[in-house]
């Protein structure tokens, strides 16, 4: 879908994704969707930080804090896929 609408990062209430119009360049939303994907690709970098220090100290991490950190590392995988789709749409 891609016909002058911009994939949100976020979902609806139902995991349903979510676009404003893409003649809303400079709008609230998208203004607000601009931030929340900055925010995003952050917080997926310094995570990425996280994990390489967890995987590479000389204790043995537990299972909770790997299990933990695949969690969080799938999330920001997955917001990472949706700002990547979202902005190539709009170049395309």
């Amino acid at each position: 879908m891609s016909d002058g609408m911009r994939l949100l990062p976020w979902a609806g209430p139902d995991g349903q994704r979510c676009y404003v119009s893409g003649d809303d360049d400079g709008g609230y939303v998208s203004r607000l969707a601009d931030h929340l994907e900055e925010v995003q690709l952050e917080t997926g970098a310094e995570l990425l930080g996280h994990a390489a220090d967890l995987v590479a100290t000389d204790r043995a991490a537990t299972a909770d804090e790997l299990r933990f950190c695949v969690h969080r590392l799938r999330e920001a995988l997955r917001d990472a896929l949706r700002v990547a789709e979202s902005r190539g749409m709009r170049i395309g």
